[in-house]
């Protein structure tokens, strides 16, 4: 394996929106339907939702 830069770790609080007011925790993307892990917003190539655990795709029509 090569010694380049390795990926950034990401918090698990830039996963959520916490609102303190209302006292409740949401999401910032989808839940994939089919495996229940988060999904992934892509641009490039057209824009869509991606699962990167079971690949489960929907593409978003403008």
């Amino acid at each position: 394996m090569s010694k380049g830069k390795g990926s950034e770790k990401r918090f698990r609080s830039s996963l959520y929106i916490i609102d303190t007011k209302t006292r409740s925790i949401k999401l910032k993307n989808k839940q994939c339907p089919r495996c229940g892990s988060i999904m992934g917003y892509y641009e490039p190539g057209g824009a869509r939702w991606y699962c990167g655990k079971c690949h489960y795709t929907e593409f978003i029509k403008k």
